[in-house]
């Protein structure tokens, strides 16, 4: 699940990047993708501490 993540982290990445640039970085697009890098950044970051979280409980059995 984390690389389907991380491949959709890194398109929406360039999308935003070459939306502001063509666009502006106030474009509503470019705002609107900004969200959703956010989002999918916290997603990832929930996904890898969940993910160490497993590894350290396991670790103590």
């Amino acid at each position: 699940m984390s690389e389907l993540v991380l491949k959709k982290l890194e398109q929406t990445r360039e999308k935003m990047i070459q939306c502001g640039l063509e666009k502006g970085f106030l474009n509503d697009e470019t705002i609107r993708l900004s969200r959703k890098l956010d989002d999918l950044l916290n997603l990832y970051q929930h996904q890898e501490v969940h993910t160490e979280y497993n590894v350290e409980c396991n670790t103590l059995k």
